[in-house]
């Protein structure tokens, strides 16, 4: 299983039109007026792996299954948007259920295409959503608080939920992001499931004009700043490159087009690259005859933990972990060869799964 990113941003900064290429679909209606998205578009694409190919080559496998990256393509945001301007509080319930937050903006010149603002300034426009987030998050955070102290009994939980409530808006009256606050362990815990929009990582990408996707424009440079002061990461995309690479089906062709261009990588690539360290996520194999497949899971992850990605019958009933990283499976050539030379591991309840583990789940039935 893989993980949920919110495509968001103002109108006409080339949000769905991204979406489509990236999903290499139409889904998203792409038009030069706002609020052409109205419902949230979602699409599921592959996680680019070369190791994947390898094993399953190696293994004889009949079936290769790779890790999967959903996209939600949610309408544009607007000044006001937290008191229902626009598309408002729909959007904002939309960008609670994505892991992440990828902040699409405009970093081209072009008289053809509106501008919602009028001006082109990417600060600017980056300052009008954080805004709509933090003013969102501060409503949702008040609610939370007063509801906890209506309440008659108050209970340890209960009493660590408005620390951590308290703390959250003390951060966002300042103008801080929530993910950018400091907590105690149980306080991380309970950020991560407070769906609070300032809590969750943000990518911002900066769809810039072709001739800049590489080394970049006054305007991304500008993005690139900003990010840096709230500890996010920029890439550079330029979405009408993606609209053309998605039409490529030939991998010759498509490395070629990537030559001319200049580029190591298309969009996809970086986007998930970005998304996997913005996440602190990493992957591990399973291989066999029938099929190798990759997991996606979050670094630092149990052995038992691994295994119920699979099934949650492996995680009830773990005994151990048979493993071996990549790099040695590929060098002795195979599991046996492996276990042959000693390079097979026996893990039990504590092992950390490392990226690019191969595993074999034993557990009882």
């Amino acid at each position: 299983m893989g993980f949920k990113t919110g495509i968001i941003g103002l109108p006409n900064v080339g949000k769905s039109t991204l979406f489509n290429a990236l999903t290499k679909s139409n889904n998203a209606q792409a038009e030069n007026f706002p609020f052409c998205t109205i419902d949230p578009n979602v699409g599921e694409v592959p996680v680019p792996d070369n190791r994947l190919q390898k094993l399953s080559s190696m293994a004889n496998s009949k079936e290769v299954i790779p890790a999967k990256m959903t996209f939600v393509d949610i309408a544009g945001l607007v000044e006001g948007a937290s008191k229902g301007e626009g598309l408002g509080n729909k959007f904002l319930a939309n960008i609670r259920e994505c892991d992440a937050v990828a902040h699409v903006i405009r970093c081209f010149e072009n008289e053809n295409v509106t501008h919602v603002n009028q001006v082109l300034n990417p600060v600017s426009d980056i300052d009008i959503i954080n805004t709509e987030l933090l003013l969102a998050d501060l409503e949702s955070v008040n609610k939370r608080i007063d509801n906890h102290k209506k309440k008659s009994k108050e209970t340890d939980v209960q009493l660590t939920s408005i620390e951590f409530l308290e703390k959250a808006k003390a951060l966002l009256e300042e103008g801080t992001h929530v993910r950018n606050g400091s907590f105690n362990e149980e306080e991380l815990v309970m950020k991560k499931y407070s769906q609070l929009l300032t809590s969750k990582p943000m990518l911002f990408i900066c769809n810039v004009d072709e001739d800049s996707v590489v080394s970049g424009n006054q305007f991304s440079k500008s993005v690139e700043e900003k990010a840096n002061s709230l500890d996010s990461k920029t890439i550079n995309i330029s979405v009408s490159i993606e609209q053309e690479l998605s039409e490529l089906t030939d991998p010759d062709e498509l490395q070629s087009f990537l030559n001319e261009m200049g580029m190591m990588t298309a969009g996809l690539d970086k986007f998930i690259n970005q998304g996997y360290k913005l996440l602190d996520l990493c992957t591990y194999f399973t291989v066999g005859p029938k099929e190798t497949k990759a997991w996606t899971i979050n670094r630092n992850t149990c052995a038992p933990e691994a295994a119920g990605k699979i099934h949650t019958d492996f995680k009830k009933g773990f005994i151990r972990a048979e493993t071996v990283s990549y790099g040695d499976y590929v060098e002795c050539g195979g599991w046996a060869k492996a276990k042959e030379s000693g390079k097979l591991r026996s893990e039990g309840k504590e092992y950390i799964v490392k990226d690019g583990d191969i595993l074999n789940f034993l557990f009882n039935k």
